[in-house]
């Protein structure tokens, strides 16, 4: 590697000392000075609107109803006599069911 003489060091010092001069002309405009805000205002109302969220979501909305609570069974029965009677029964399970569309399976 090639040392640098004493007139590459002139000539750098130079370059750099016309630089610093025209640096030290040229103007900086001012910073635009901002509003100041109160951010940390939003800190806990934040948190408190998280809590209040995760709240809601992990608390159930609809009761779990229970299979052993009473059933109403509604039918509509035809007699021998072609007439139409509602039967309504209460019962505490489901013993059978019967799909609704079942009764378009029979001939007439």
């Amino acid at each position: 590697m090639k040392m640098p003489d004493k007139e590459t060091d002139l000539e750098l010092q130079g370059f750099f000392a016309e630089m610093k001069k025209q640096d030290a002309q040229s103007q900086i405009p001012p910073l635009p000075k901002f509003p100041k805000t109160k951010n940390w205002l939003w800190v806990p109302i934040g948190i408190a609107a998280s809590l209040i969220m995760g709240i809601w979501y992990f608390t159930p909305i609809d009761p779990d109803y229970k299979l052993e609570e009473d059933i109403i069974i509604i039918s509509l029965i035809q007699d021998k006599n072609n007439e139409l009677q509602f039967s309504i029964e209460s019962t505490t399970s489901m013993d059978s069911w019967e799909a609704s569309s079942s009764s378009l399976l029979t001939e007439f």
